[in-house]
């Protein structure tokens, strides 16, 4: 049988999904976005489970988009399909009526930021990383920015989003992307949990939705247009160079500015 991308257990009342497919560092393809979602709709139906757990195996969280997958695709089309489902997976988080916590101790790139984000609890060990790469290939986070923005202070956002600088845990949680830098992620994460199990279902549920109805008013006001912009960049002479860069493990060669 074929191991899967996103395991599914509940332990202790939490739904956790657990990203392994290290071969990729969890790239997000088309397994592990089908895996997941499925794995936050059985949480979302699931009367025992009180809250979700992302975690990892490897050292990575997560990647971004599985580019080697949406290499060997029609490029505008691989476009479209991955932008929908980023933005099915950020709202689906979002509005899951259960808290979501992410469990990191690893590397987290481009897509799996804007993960990151969505979720209410981010919980990250001292030596994670972090980084925005998408200017480096000659795009931006478009889709990703839904989550971002809400979470990031203005002045963080301005830079990260453009330098493409790899930032760690501390700064991470100064600028509001984690909640926490942890030395122990897998502890801190078991005190959340505790603390999460004494609220009511009903309470967690409208306690998060007050928190999260302004990110996903502005998430589904612009969406689509975000969408759009995204995959209209894939095919450009600055993307199809980043990303021949990218995979020949070379510095990039930009078009001078006119």
């Amino acid at each position: 049988m074929t191991e899967p991308f996103v395991r599914y257990e509940v332990s202790d009342g939490f739904a956790v999904l657990t990203f392994d497919s290290p071969h990729n560092r969890n790239a997000i393809s088309s397994r592990l976005v089908a895996e997941l979602l499925a794995g936050l709709e059985s949480a979302a139906a699931d009367p025992r489970v009180r809250g979700v757990v992302l975690t990892h195996t490897g050292t990575t969280f997560c990647a971004g988009a599985d580019l080697k997958e949406a290499l060997d695709a029609d490029p505008a089309a691989a476009a479209d399909t991955r932008t929908g489902w980023m933005v099915e997976v950020l709202r689906r988080i979002l509005a899951l009526p259960k808290p979501v916590i992410a469990q990191i101790d690893g590397n987290v790139r481009a897509g799996g930021m804007g993960i990151v984000a969505a979720c209410d609890l981010v919980v990250a060990g001292r030596g994670s990383s972090f980084a925005l790469t998408e200017a480096r290939l000659g795009l931006a986070p478009f889709v990703i920015s839904l989550t971002l923005l809400p979470r990031l202070t203005p002045r963080a956002a301005a830079r990260y989003f453009q330098t493409g600088e790899t930032f760690g845990a501390a700064e991470a949680e100064r600028i509001g992307l984690i909640t926490v830098a942890a030395d122990d992620p897998a502890a801190e994460v078991a005190r959340l949990r505790s603390q999460l199990r004494l609220g009511s279902p009903q309470g967690l549920a409208e306690s998060k939705r007050l928190v999260s109805a302004p990110i996903l008013a502005s998430f589904d006001g612009r969406a689509e247009e975000l969408a759009k912009r995204s995959g209209s960049f894939f095919g450009t002479p600055d993307v199809i160079e980043g990303m021949t860069a990218f995979f020949q493990k070379r510095p990039p060669t930009w078009a001078q500015a006119e």
